[in-house]
């Protein structure tokens, strides 16, 4: 009798972890502009790549290693060994990990896509214009 209350239990409580889990990975990819996506270059200029891409391109195994990279760091950089075409590449990992593009450094992606309950890293924000600056 208690080991059926258990299974009950547990299978609430995986569904609710499910849920949760699907309704962050079904987050859109956040919209930058230039100056936010030069400023997040910049922060992972230092940065090893977290993720490789071999030979078999983009797999599924690429794709789930791109989201946990993401979900524990925020910014990446992804290693592409050999693309044929590596902006489409790069384009694609963002797209199917839910990322925005930061950049193409050579064989390497730089991809962002903020935490969804404690973002750590704070996007540049565009300066007022000084009052002495304006046409008029």
């Amino acid at each position: 009798m208690s080991t059926k209350k258990e299974t009950k239990e547990t299978k609430k409580t995986k569904k609710t972890k499910e849920t949760k889990e699907t309704k962050e990975s079904q987050a859109p990819a956040p919209e930058l502009e230039g100056f936010q996506r030069k400023h997040l270059r910049g922060l992972a200029h230092s940065f090893n790549a977290l993720v490789q891409v071999g030979k078999d391109g983009v797999t599924d195994g690429v794709i789930e290693a791109t989201k946990q990279a993401l979900l524990d760091h925020e910014l990446i950089k992804v290693r592409m060994v050999q693309p044929e075409d590596k902006k489409a590449m790069a384009a694609d990992i963002a797209k199917r990990s839910r990322a925005a593009l930061c950049g193409l450094i050579g064989h390497n992606v730089v991809l962002y896509r903020p935490h969804p309950k404690k973002p750590t890293i704070v996007l540049a924000q565009r300066k007022a214009p000084a009052r002495g600056d304006q046409d008029g």
